[in-house]
């Protein structure tokens, strides 16, 4: 199977650089399923119903959410109306929504995916996510009662996410993090057959600091003072992300390729792998 996985999505530059390019990508590169994690994509804080709508039209199988999972109010009751919003596992046990799903791709394959969030160095206390990932590594074996599965580890520690990596190494297809938004160099395919990347990186201006506009970072820095909110980035966005190719007997990783598209990173993606 053919899977994309794109980074976060920041602001209107990454809700542009998702709607011109991926029903493109999706048929140059003959995919089979695509997750996009959209939990930055309506100004920087959380997803709109339009926005969310306007993701999955682009050709989005799934979207995922993270800590900003509901910054829009409205994502509360639309995500139990919208099965293929997904927010983190571990975000509370009375939130709405669910943290991970099984969903139908072409030819009747399965493919498992689901969301947890780490605790380094995050502002909140969320629940262990070791603990709240292992049933449903458990109850979905890869090559068994899915075809392939996802798991987006968002967190800010890369040593957390690389941890989750070996804890679902063999497990899963793709560990991938998010929330950083700067994509890391360490792509790989683990020991046991799970594809890995620290963080996908974002769909975003890179022109920027981490996505928004320079100035008001910059003055925080600085002076240690804020004047004013911080306002996404509006340059011309590289879409980052990772994409795997899984076996569907054995749900585990071929092959695994980083994917830098447009804007002003290094172009990479399955044709230069």
């Amino acid at each position: 199977m053919r899977i994309l996985f794109l980074g976060d999505v920041m602001g209107r530059a990454g809700r542009k650089a998702v709607a011109e390019r991926l029903p493109a990508l999706r048929e140059a590169w003959r995919l089979d399923f695509v997750v996009v994690n959209g939990e930055n994509a309506t100004s920087g804080a959380g997803l709109s119903i339009a926005h969310a709508k306007g993701l999955l039209d682009a050709g989005a199988d799934v979207l995922t959410l993270g800590d900003h999972a509901f910054d829009q109010r409205e994502m509360q009751g639309f995500i139990e109306s919208e099965p293929r919003i997904l927010r983190p596992i571990n975000f509370a046990k009375n939130a709405p929504g669910r943290g991970h799903r099984v969903f139908t791709a072409p030819g009747g394959r399965k493919v498992l995916v689901a969301q947890v969030l780490g605790q380094v160095f995050m502002k909140r206390c969320f629940d262990d996510p070791f603990s709240a990932i292992e049933p449903v590594l458990k109850a979905h074996p890869p090559g068994g009662m899915v075809q392939a599965s996802l798991i987006d580890m968002h967190c800010e520690a890369t040593s957390e996410k690389m941890g989750m990596g070996h804890f679902c190494d063999g497990r899963a297809s793709l560990v991938v993090g998010t929330h950083t938004h700067v994509p890391t160099a360490d792509t790989q395919i683990m020991p046991k057959g799970t594809a890995f990347q620290a963080d996908a990186g974002m769909c975003g201006d890179y022109n920027s600091v981490i996505g928004m506009e320079p100035a008001e970072p910059m003055r925080r820095f600085i002076t240690g003072m804020s004047k004013g909110r911080f306002q996404p980035a509006m340059g011309e966005a590289t879409l980052s992300g990772v994409y795997v190719q899984t076996d569907d007997r054995t749900g585990l990783a071929k092959s695994v390729v980083q994917v830098r598209h447009g804007g002003c990173l290094s172009q990479s993606g399955p044709e230069a792998g």
